[in-house]
């Protein structure tokens, strides 16, 4: 089998040679290549740059054997073009000037094709695919319609999401309606990075956590499966579905959508499968910090998981979320290559 399929059957659930991995955030702070950019760039002006995006999406193919790279951008610049005004600031992350908190917001938001909006996207994509040469897939993704919002709405990074679930609460038609927009941004732009060759899409749920069941099932559920069906309708790429702190809720991100359920450190990797159904393939989840442990307690963890889902087809080795800055080069490419001779 070679390695350009490995990735893409296992999102089939069909039987592979051994177990892909890839690493969310692989392309990123921890790197020392990273930074040769990040002296020169503007965090926003290196997503924005293709050539640069390109070369940075490269560097962890580079450096390690994984089996697929992801397209280096962020979640939020979707929003700019939509009338919010993004910034990354120095020591505090994104921050949204004018966030969203009124129904004359939403209705002021602007709706554009991501071939307008996003064209950075795809053409980075597009670059990358060059540099690739088919040896193995790229991914490309986008942020789903509830962490978009909580941004949108809280301004920035929340433990809370006061806002947000202020607006959710006390104006659901107002709330309805900006999922509605934002659900159909993040299938656009899915689409445009899978028109341009992405051969895999990946949807980023990141603060998912934050809501119970039933919240997620009003709330959110019918507006992400709407951005994922839309995407399933226009092309045959697999869909991975990640959220964090989804214990609780891993059948109705199944319900919402997606070839693949990504799956966080904070549960059993087995039981989360076993629950999910052999229907859908799963990804994950080793705890990022486990990276600053000795490789003795790394390469146990790593076993287990692996242990866990043996003999399952269906299963590619991630992270339960992004890799951390300062975390040892070595490990990762330790990492790799483990999952790939424990497995072979």
């Amino acid at each position: 089998m070679s390695q350009s399929e490995r990735l893409l059957q296992a999102c089939r659930r069909e039987p592979v040679d051994k177990t892909p991995v890839w690493l969310m955030r692989q392309a990123g702070r921890y790197m020392k290549e990273y930074w040769t950019f990040r002296d020169q760039y503007d965090f926003l002006d290196m997503v924005k740059t293709p050539e640069v995006a390109a070369q940075i999406t490269m560097q962890p193919v580079n450096a390690y054997d994984v089996d697929a790279a992801i397209i280096f951008q962020d979640l939020l610049p979707i929003l700019e073009p939509m009338g919010l005004e993004l910034e990354y600031a120095k020591g505090v992350g994104p921050v949204i000037h004018n966030p969203i908190r009124s129904k004359a917001d939403v209705d002021a938001l602007r709706i554009q094709p991501a071939e307008e909006a996003m064209g950075f996207s795809r053409d980075a994509i597009q670059l990358t695919l060059e540099l690739l040469e088919g040896r193995i897939p790229l991914i490309g993704f986008a942020g789903a319609p509830f962490t978009l919002a909580c941004y949108a709405i809280e301004g920035g990074a929340s433990r809370s999401y006061t806002f947000a679930k202020g607006l959710m609460y006390g104006e659901p038609l107002v709330w309805h309606r900006l999922m509605e927009k934002l659900s159909g941004a993040v299938a656009d732009l899915l689409l445009l990075q899978v028109n341009a060759g992405a051969q895999v899409a990946q949807v980023f749920d990141s603060w998912i956590g934050a809501l119970s069941p039933a919240d997620y099932r009003e709330y959110v559920l019918p507006h992400t499966r709407r951005a994922i069906e839309m995407v399933k309708a226009k092309s045959d790429v697999p869909v991975i579905h990640f959220g964090t702190g989804t214990a609780g809720i891993l059948s109705l991100l199944k319900e919402a959508g997606g070839d693949v359920i990504g799956v966080d450190w904070r549960v059993d990797l087995a039981e989360a499968w076993d629950g999910l159904g052999d229907d859908v393939g799963v990804q994950g989840n080793l705890d990022p910090v486990i990276l600053f442990a000795p490789w003795q307690e790394i390469e146990k963890q790593t076993a287990r998981i692996l242990d866990s889902v043996k003999g399952r087809n269906g299963h590619i080795f991630n992270l339960g979320h992004g890799i951390l800055q300062q975390t040892p080069v070595e490990h990762v490419r330790q990492l790799v290559d483990f999952v790939h001779s424990y497995t072979e």
